[in-house]
């Protein structure tokens, strides 16, 4: 994994310096340099970038107003010469701040901090597993794990979610395919349900969130088998 950077400073011999340790280092990538804010804003307006690494101290734009400037900031390390700037950086919420002349540990030590930040920001969770389907003309995100119940609805679906219903064109069979078959069954013809929410079930009905569902007889024992693998 690499973080799309970019180097902004003023000073030709010290962005230099700085995009050849970003050039040099194995989970970064570099974009661009710029001289100043102004082609700084427009670079990333126009490309995606994960990292600026940022000098403080520029000509009639500092690099505080450039990130004043921003409204999809990526994440910042602020390089300055003077120690000033310290704690008013932390109130852009930077990820670091280095002190220069840079050193070689120190620079490897910020990387390694907006790595792991990155990997924190973009951490794909078991429950965050997701779908989209089309309701209201608009595509929508559909996290899996708050889907409680799947309802036929004649040439409908509805989906049962902990924060709505939502109605798409489909049929069971089709949307079926959709789901990881360890999390969903299918018990009637008219219902699929999310294992980990059924909460207890006997020979005719499933219990989700205090729903009652009727459950076919032949799925019984498939439905107690799949809930012992849950």
């Amino acid at each position: 994994m690499k973080l799309r950077s970019i180097v902004v400073d003023d000073s030709s011999m010290q962005r230099m310096a700085v995009a050849k340790l970003v050039n040099n280092h194995p989970n970064l990538a570099l974009v661009a340099d710029y001289s100043n804010a102004i082609e700084a804003k427009n670079g990333i307006k126009n490309n995606e970038i994960d990292l600026i690494f940022l000098d403080v101290e520029m000509p009639i734009i500092s690099g505080f107003d450039l990130l004043e400037s921003l409204e999809n900031r990526p994440q910042v390390i602020l390089i300055t010469g003077k120690p000033d700037y310290a704690l008013k950086a932390f109130d852009y919420d930077v990820t670091d701040y280095l002190h220069k002349p840079i050193t070689m540990a120190r620079f490897d030590a910020s990387v390694k901090r907006a790595v792991a930040k990155y990997e924190q920001m973009n951490k794909v969770n078991e429950d965050e597993e997701h779908i989209f389907v089309k309701s209201n003309l608009k595509k929508r995100k559909v996290i899996l794990n708050e889907i409680k119940w799947i309802e036929a609805l004649g040439d409908y679906i509805k989906l049962v979610t902990d924060e709505a219903n939502i109605v798409i064109l489909s049929t069971m069979k089709a949307f079926e395919k959709q789901l990881p078959e360890d999390k969903f069954l299918r018990i009637h013809k008219s219902y699929i349900v999310n294992l980990e929410k059924i909460e207890k079930f006997n020979s005719k009905n499933v219990e989700v969130s205090g729903r009652s569902i009727p459950l076919s007889r032949n799925k019984k024992t498939e439905l107690a088998e799949a809930l012992s693998n849950v």
